[in-house]
Formats: structure tokens, sequence, C-alpha cells
């Protein structure tokens, strides 16, 4: 296989430690065939992208971890607090679900997300690894919170687990409603400080990225940003906020993903 058609993904080093045993990724646009809007490697296959081009580009994820696709382990995401713990790729439908947990080292366990937070978990003394789609309102019910509880089943301790949040979308172009501050703001009053105004009147500007990376830090992991914004980096990243202000009728999805390396 040719180095130039395996993606190079952003990193971080609290994830992977130098001691080995765990391999990640947060991959960007870079590195795929898909044209057009899906300029790239767009791996959503719910998205309207040439099937042939979405599987290269997810053959191309797997490559990276020296694995082939039947190894990617994804979700059917749909904005829940519900994890799965999985031990071998899925068969038929995947399972409805915004976390995933696994102990089988070369399992390449994964999560797309076009705005949301992808957060990769991992505890390399216990030999546990997670990733989690973090989107407002999995964040607001517990995502974090309950893909940090699997691990601790799965034998992590919560005082050993590193999280990483991926590219995400910023507080500066993240408008919502007033409905939306209401919301948050029932469910927590202190939650008014991820809010600032907008200039338009009755919105405020949401820091998601600001409000994962604290609820990890208070479910007791250490937890950082890589503080990219998906919006504002068109090169890279693929938006679902950017494709809705423009009115075109799709977009691509990137991938997030981690795996125990084998021995």
């Amino acid at each position: 296989m040719l180095a130039n058609t395996i993606p190079v993904p952003l990193r971080s080093q609290s994830l992977s430690p130098s001691g080995g045993g765990v391999a990640h990724g947060f991959f960007s646009r870079s590195g795929g065939v898909s044209r057009g809007i899906y300029r790239g490697l767009n791996v959503g296959r719910g998205s309207k992208d040439d099937p042939d081009s979405v599987e290269e580009n997810r053959r191309r994820v797997a490559a990276y971890f020296g694995a082939g696709p039947d190894r990617l382990a994804s979700l059917h995401q749909v904005h829940s607090a519900d994890v799965v713990t999985v031990s071998a790729p899925h068969v038929g439908a995947r399972p409805q679900a915004d976390g995933i947990v696994t102990s089988t080292p070369g399992l390449i366990v994964c999560v797309l997300t076009a705005d949301c937070g992808p957060v990769l978990f991992a505890d390399a003394n216990a030999g546990v690894v997670a990733a989690a789609h973090a989107g407002w309102k999995g964040a607001l019910t517990g995502i974090l919170e309950e893909t940090i509880a699997a691990m601790e089943a799965a034998g992590a301790r919560r005082s050993n687990i590193a999280a990483v949040l991926g590219p995400t979308i910023s507080q500066e172009n993240y408008e919502v409603g007033p409905e939306f501050l209401d919301r948050f703001v029932e469910a927590d009053a202190d939650n008014t400080r991820w809010f600032r105004p907008s200039v338009q009147s009755g919105h405020a500007m949401f820091d998601l990225d600001g409000y994962i990376v604290d609820r990890l830090q208070r479910a007791g992991v250490a937890a950082h940003s890589l503080k990219i914004c998906t919006y504002a980096d068109e090169e890279r990243f693929f938006s679902y906020r950017r494709t809705t202000h423009r009115g075109e009728a799709d977009y691509g999805r990137q991938i997030s993903a981690i795996m125990l390396e084998n021995g």
C-alpha cells in the first residue's frame, strides 16, 4: 500500500504515551478520495456521497491503524447518553448509541462528527479505550459520564483515564436561541458561564468546547481540548452548521478513532 494513501490525523500525547499500547487519531478532510461538497476523507455512510468513495476513505482510516476496514466499530449516533461495550466488529445494524468502549486489542472504536465534539478516552494501564460523540444534547444528558462509567465497568480506573476533545465548533460560531439557553440553565444555573451575548437580540453564543472539557474534568478524568474549530476551518473540516448557513444539500463527516495495539 502506498504511503500517500494513508491519512495523517491529529494526535495527542496524553492518549498515546511514550510507552505505547494505544493508537489514535482525530482525522480531518485530508487524505481522502471524495469530491465536491464531500471533498476529502468523508467517512459518512449516511451522507449522499458516492458509496465507493466512502468505503475507500474508511479503508484508508483503518490502514492508518494497520488494520482492515472490518475492524472499524462505529455507531448509529442518535444524540443520546447511551454507551455500548464491544469486543468484536458489529455484524448487521450498528447499535444506536453515542459512546463506544472496548478492551479488545486491534478493534478500532470511533465516532463521526461535523461540529459536535469527538472525545477519545484511554486508560493505557488497564487497556481500555473509548470514543464518544458529544453534541450539546448528549453532553447535557450525560454521554461523557456514562462513557467513563462503562470504561470503569470494563476495568479502567477513573484516575488513570485521559480524555481529549477533538475538532469541535467554537463559541465564536455557535449561535443559539433563548430556548437553548433556558434548557441549560434549568439543568444547572452555573451553566450561564458557557454563554455570551450574541449580536442578535435574545440569542447567545455557546461554548460547547469549554462545556465538554469542564464536564470531563468534573467527572474526575484528565481532559483537554485540541481547541480547533470545525466551522472556521473549511479546508480541514466538515461542518454541519456551515453547510446549513450556505443552504448546501448535504455535508461530509470526519472520524475520530482509537485502538488498543496488539502486544
